[in-house]
């Protein structure tokens, strides 16, 4: 529908995919209008961002549309906007997204620079989301308080993507070489286009804000771009009076135009002036998983009889694999498959890659635990395999993650786990 007849439908209560109403337009981007919608299967006010397909598609950023919603599925954090579906239709991309009624940072800073412990709170906010979207291999690129919006209680969210990139997009170099941003907030070495650490670029971007915040105003300031541009080559900016001593030295570090010099977010994360009185709602929080619905029936804790026939024929095509190999359930912590070799033969199996990727292992006639040496984001990986005889020539397999990163988890099950036991795993090919 056009934009005149959409808004008449929103009039008329319309209801979009038969599960959300529409109401009252909230704002509008290049090629999106944002409206208010409720879902009424359960009640909850979203934001639905709406994107006519024409207008991407004719200037060719399609793919960058598509981008944007392969990164949002990626990353569920309490301090980035949510995205809770997408819908489609011939013309439209419709997004259903969390509602967020606060506005945008921006607007706070416009009426002027923030006290240093209000401007702590919100950059450690953005500091959270950046350092976990960087763990799972996705650049913004485009941070700026604009795309830093505001709840109902004051929290942080993260939004647009849609200038964002993966780990996958980087060159042979192992740099970025898209040269996009807003030029006011954009890193040096973006601007020289002799390719960027996607991670260095986002943390100078997020040094620009922290610099807004507490000034009232930007850095890097000319009326001609090319002479702003030599000032941010140079890092050549000033500090108000105003600022403490612990927030400039952090500014100068974060502000440095080499980004192989330029501060880590791990040692910004252990500063003396980013620890300082850090509220319970700032705290890096567990990140918040994906939640799909799983429809086969959990075995721990079942009597084996409750399986029948359908749930065996769903893992006749061997791994349940769908939580863990489809892009957009990345982060499932469990996964299931079938086999008709005996439960020694599936122990065996989990053993010897254990042994390999050195794991230590413990086993008995019905589990094996695999837990990793080496410590990673969250600790050491620990992995856990519950083996189920449903019959004397037919096994079910649970694997499930006991400890550790999801992602490192998914990648172990992805890279090592799958190989080694795709020999074993029952297909209907077998029957």
């Amino acid at each position: 529908m056009d934009e005149k007849n959409l808004a008449k439908d929103c009039n008329n209560k319309n209801v979009l995919h038969g599960k959300y109403e529409l109401g009252r337009f909230l704002g509008h981007g290049t090629f999106a209008k944002v409206y208010y919608a409720k879902n009424l299967n359960c009640g909850k006010s979203v934001a639905m961002k709406i994107v006519g397909k024409e207008k991407v598609i004719k200037v060719g950023m399609m793919d960058q549309v598509k981008r944007e919603i392969s990164v949002m599925k990626m990353v569920k954090h309490p301090n980035i906007v949510e995205l809770h579906e997408v819908m489609a239709s011939k013309s439209k991309i419709y997004f259903a997204m969390e509602l967020v009624r606060g506005g945008e940072l921006f607007s706070k800073i416009a009426k002027g620079r923030l006290r240093e412990d209000v401007a702590r709170s919100y950059f450690q906010q953005l500091i959270s989301a950046v350092d976990f979207c960087h763990s799972r291999g996705v650049y913004h690129r485009d941070l700026k308080p604009e795309n830093l919006l505001l709840d109902d209680e004051g929290n942080l969210k993260v939004t647009d993507f849609g200038l964002s990139a993966f780990t996958e997009h980087l060159k042979q170099d192992g740099l970025l070489h898209t040269t996009c941003g807003t030029p006011a907030y954009v890193a040096p070495e973006v601007i020289g286009k002799k390719g960027y650490d996607g991670a260095k670029a986002d943390l100078w971007s997020c040094g620009v804000i922290l610099f807004v915040l507490l000034a009232g105003y930007l850095p890097f300031q000319d009326e001609n771009i090319v002479s702003m541009y030599k000032k941010i080559y140079g890092g050549d900016f000033k500090c108000p009076s105003w600022f403490s001593s612990e927030s400039r030295r952090l500014i100068t570090k974060l502000l440095d135009p080499n980004p192989n010099t330029r501060i880590t977010i791990a040692k910004l994360m252990d500063s003396s002036w980013f620890k300082k009185s850090i509220p319970k709602s700032v705290k890096i929080k567990e990140e918040k998983e994906i939640e799909e619905e799983d429809d086969l029936m959990s075995l721990k804790g079942k009597e084996l009889e409750t399986l029948n026939a359908f749930h065996i024929i769903s893992l006749s095509e061997g791994f349940d694999l769908s939580p863990l190999f489809e892009e957009k359930k990345m982060v499932k912590e469990e996964m299931r498959f079938g086999t008709s070799e005996p439960a020694s033969s599936v122990i065996s199996k989990l053993e010897g890659l254990g042994r390999a990727m050195k794991f230590s292992v413990k086993k008995s006639e019905t589990r094996v635990k695999l837990q990793g040496q080496e410590k990673g984001r969250k600790g050491k990986l620990g992995i856990s395999a519950d083996i189920f005889s449903l019959a004397p020539s037919f096994v079910v397999v649970e694997v499930k993650k006991d400890a550790g990163d999801t992602l490192e988890y998914n990648d172990f099950c992805r890279k090592e786990l799958r190989p080694a036991l795709k020999d074993i795993v029952w297909t209907s090919a077998k029957n």
